[in-house]
């Protein structure tokens, strides 16, 4: 404990020892080289598929758009995978990650071959040997359905200003189609429903734009030596926060040669008020149960009254492979078993069933990271809303401990796994 928090009496909260290691600038998750090793290569297995799924987050947003069949939104075009990451390679006006801007390598080679070797690209889809977008979806769907987490992006798309914006795109995508443009005069409010679920795979796509080198960097970071410890990622994650806190958050759609913009990026839309915190509430906490695992009659009352209640994301999901994208995200775990660090691959072969529960421990180890993720979301919130850590003043401590404290009680819940991941026998 630092002679900071010597000034204050200890805390009385239930995760006061939790609460403790923050005021000291730490994480939620225990710093062990186990627990180091273990987020930063997960993070790695992360954003290899994460590379695709921000992409064709993209891809759908400005091309596909309001295709009424999208049977291949999925089959990414060159010009996609080919496409520059704002934040990697040597044409990035703010370089996060040392590797190159398109697509990583490893991801294109798993496109290749996927597990069953070199067939036609749509062989592997139809076989499923492919990266799982539906969890993006699933994601982006969690950000539309728990609208209104803050930031001025979700109520622009209820403004007229917005629907006139869709009216333009719209317009122009079925031009020489009446039979679309009849139904858009009928059922118009549909139309602008779907564009605003649009909307948020841009939103989403341009967040994990970020993430993806992020992710990156940190983990070619722990090979150099940089980040040794678990607060090195926090802080690692910490200072990126800030650092592209102003990205623009924006939507453009991209109709013959010319580009309609739904959401203009002169509107002022920030990745950390617009996309980060709005993720972070949507996905990590709240999501929604997947069907099957609860029920939603509301005689049943398996599931909360109020949707601010919905606690089944990551950080409460219990680690099962149901097959799901909700709860565990399985699918995301599957994706990440391609392209798991040796490192981590040989730690999991010391534990459990080896292969046979390889699933779970990816869903355990990306649980610990995410946890590691929201410690470095609450201390942004601490410093943007709050004082410094090492702030002289008792009274400014103590709304820091406030702070925390308050934070934490979301993780009162028996479905929470904070206390798990304070363990490395929760395997």
């Amino acid at each position: 404990m630092t002679a900071a928090n010597l000034q204050l009496p200890p805390s009385t909260h239930p995760f006061a020892e939790i609460i403790h290691r923050l005021e000291a600038g730490g994480a939620m998750l225990p710093d062990t080289p186990e627990n180091l090793m273990q987020i930063i290569c997960i993070y790695k297995a992360y954003a290899v598929p994460m590379d695709f799924y921000w992409r064709d987050l993209l891809y759908i947003a400005e091309r596909e758009f309001l295709n009424p069949l999208p049977f291949f939104k999925y089959f990414l075009p060159d010009e996609y995978l080919d496409r520059q990451n704002s934040y990697a390679g040597d044409q990035s006006e703010l370089r996060v990650w040392r590797g190159g801007g398109d697509a990583h390598p490893e991801l294109r080679a798993f496109m290749k071959r996927g597990e069953t070797g070199s067939l036609p690209r749509l062989l592997h889809h139809l076989w499923h040997d492919r990266i799982n977008m539906e969890f993006a979806e699933a994601c982006m769907r969690a950000m539309l359905w728990h609208r209104g987490m803050g930031g001025g992006f979700d109520p622009y798309l209820d403004t007229d200003e917005y629907r006139q914006n869709c009216d333009r795109a719209i317009w122009a995508y079925f031009k020489g189609n009446p039979a679309m443009l009849g139904l858009y005069k009928l059922y118009p409010e549909a139309f602008y429903e779907q564009c605003r679920q649009l909307s948020y795979y841009s939103n989403l796509g341009l967040f994990w734009e970020v993430m993806a080198p992020v992710f990156f960097e940190m983990y070619d970071q722990y090979k150099d030596g940089t980040i040794a410890s678990v607060p090195d990622a926090m802080n690692f994650l910490f200072n990126g926060i800030f650092a592209v806190a102003s990205r623009p958050i924006y939507h453009e759609v991209k109709i013959g040669d010319e580009v309609f913009e739904l959401v203009p990026r002169s509107k002022g839309f920030n990745w950390l008020s617009d996309a980060a915190l709005p993720y972070v509430e949507a996905v990590f906490y709240r999501t929604n149960p997947f069907r099957g695992t609860k029920s939603y009659n509301a005689q049943a009352d398996q599931i909360p009254h109020e949707q601010a209640d919905f606690h089944y994301g990551i950080l409460y999901a219990d680690p099962l492979p149901i097959g799901s994208a909700g709860i565990p995200p399985t699918l995301l775990m599957q994706d990440m078993l391609h392209f798991l660090p040796d490192e981590l691959r040989a730690y999991y072969d010391g534990y459990g069933r080896r292969d046979r529960d390889l699933l779970v421990q990816i869903g355990i180890t990306f649980q610990r990271s995410m946890y590691c993720v929201t410690s470095a979301v609450i201390q942004a919130l601490r410093q943007a809303t709050c004082y410094p850590l090492d702030d002289p003043d008792p009274e400014h401590r103590l709304k820091n401990r406030q702070f925390f404290e308050q934070q934490l009680d979301r993780f009162r819940r028996p479905e929470a796994r904070l206390l798990h991941i304070q363990s490395l026998d929760y395997r």
